[in-house]
Formats: C-alpha cells, structure tokens, sequence
C-alpha cells in the first residue's frame, strides 16, 4: 500500500531493516512527551537509521505535548520542546546527514506556535473547523468553521401523564402532563451516555429541548412539552444549524466531561454519512 513508517524507537528501526523489504519511515523524536521516540541524546542511533539498507527517511518529527495551552509554564515546557528537536537536527547534520521533510505542528501547534520552519503541518481537530474546549484561545485565530453535523429524525412523539416513567432505570418521571420526541441516536452511534437525564440538548426546529432518562444504545428521548410545531420526521440537530440556533460539537464535549477530539472520533460507522445541503 506504499505507506509510511514510524520509526518509534532504535529497536524498531533494526527490526523493520531486518525484513530486507523497503520501507519509507519517519524518525519520531521525543522531546518530552514520553510516549514513542528515540531520545533527543541518541543523534547517534538517529544517524545509523540513516544508513540502514532497507529504509528510506523521508522525515523526521516530534510531538508537542501542551501546544494548545498559552499558560507560562506550558508555553516554557512547549519552547524547551522545540529547542531540543531544533538541537537535534543540528547534531545530525554534523554528523553528515541530509535532513528529511521536518514536522512538529499539530492543529494547536501551529496555530500557537506557526513561526517553526517545518515542511508539514499534522492537521487534526482544525480539519473539523473547531477547537478542542470552547474557552480555547490560540495565538493565531484562524475563521475555523465547523464542517460536520451529527442530527436524527423524530420517529415517534408520544404522550405521557404526570408521575410516569421513561427509559431504563426510571430515570426520568414526569412532573406534568408531557410530550415526548424519540429519537434513533444512542451512544451506539458515538454519542456519550453521560449526556443523559437532562446534561444535554437537541435543537428541533429552532427549540432546544432536553435529552430525558437515560440515553440507550441506539435511541434517546427528548421533552417537547413546552416546542412549538413539532412532529414526526422533523429533524434534531446535536452539533449543527437548526433554524436560526446552532449546537456546537466543542460544547458538547464540555457537557460530557472531555475534549471535542474525542467526541468527534466516537462517532461511529453505524451513523449515515451525507454531504451538506441533502
């Protein structure tokens, strides 16, 4: 498939030699983050992968592990990270080696620190036209606008009497009379069983409502009590425009206690993907 490589550490690299297979690799560095890498003291080794027989280096790169934060101590933590790499390329080409394409920039990395002279960016969350926290703050602000919508149709409305139950566990009881959406999304689907009994909520026809009782597997319920003009095959909108209000994914995550990365990458295969406008 003419894929790529990471070299995560010298071990590895003389196992994926030793294969006697070509095979392009990038040299991962760690910098700090101490999670794959050859150390940032082993320009050495770093050297020897070089002039390994079967594999072609075509890059080499680290991770910064707080780039998306702008506190003083991360952003110390953050430059001392991109010294040692900067270091590192410079003790390698005194040894002769011809640096390869260089990368250290994920979404947050560039868009705080987007003077590093490097051939790559590791684009993330930004693809999605969102940050990971709604309170983030970067110092280059790009018009990040959110590219993806996560919405399900009304496929039952019913009626239920005050002191009754929804949903498993008896979670929710009615305290009047009310009407209630059921909708076929569950966490399933990708989105978070936490968000259940009232954490969060949908956007119907430019109302918000909440998620009652506890989110199942594939379906959920909303109160329509006090919503205007809603019926069955309407559509409710979790992240995306409905009307004239807008459910954002990064407040989303918020409610379910972690970052929009995480949310975004839940949403599974089962969910039926169509393009804007249809």
């Amino acid at each position: 498939y003419d894929l790529t490589q990471t070299l995560i550490d010298y071990p590895y690299a003389r196992l994926l030699n030793q294969q006697q297979r070509a095979v392009k690799v990038h040299v991962k560095v760690d910098t700090g983050m101490h999670r794959l890498g050859f150390g940032k003291g082993e320009a050495d080794r770093i050297a020897h992968v070089f002039s390994m027989k079967h594999l072609k280096v075509c890059g080499i790169y680290t991770h910064l592990c707080a780039a998306d934060s702008l506190e003083a101590e991360d952003v110390r933590f953050t430059k001392q990270q991109i010294g040692s790499f900067y270091g590192l390329l410079e003790k390698l080409k005194e040894r002769g080696i011809a640096i390869p394409k260089v990368h250290i920039q994920s979404s947050y990395g560039f868009l705080n620190y987007p003077e590093l002279p490097c051939d790559y960016v590791r684009a993330g969350i930004a693809l999605y036209g969102v940050l990971s926290a709604p309170g983030d703050r970067t110092r280059l602000e790009l018009d990040l606008r959110p590219v993806l919508s996560l919405k399900s149709k009304v496929v039952l409305i019913r009626k239920i009497r005050r002191g009754e139950s929804v949903g498993y566990g008896r979670a929710f009881t009615a305290e009047r009379d009310s009407r209630i959406a059921v909708l076929p999304l569950g966490y399933g689907d990708g989105l978070p069983r936490n968000l259940s009994c009232g954490r969060t909520q949908a956007v119907i026809r430019g109302q918000r409502v909440p998620v009652i009782g506890r989110i199942c597997m594939d379906q959920l319920m909303v109160d329509i009590t006090d919503a205007q003009g809603i019926f069955v095959g309407d559509m409710a909108a979790f992240i995306g425009w409905d009307g004239s209000l807008e459910a954002v994914a990064p407040d989303l995550a918020e409610q379910s206690g972690t970052i929009t990365n995480e949310l975004l990458s839940r949403l599974g295969g089962r969910l039926t993907r169509t393009e804007a406008g249809m």
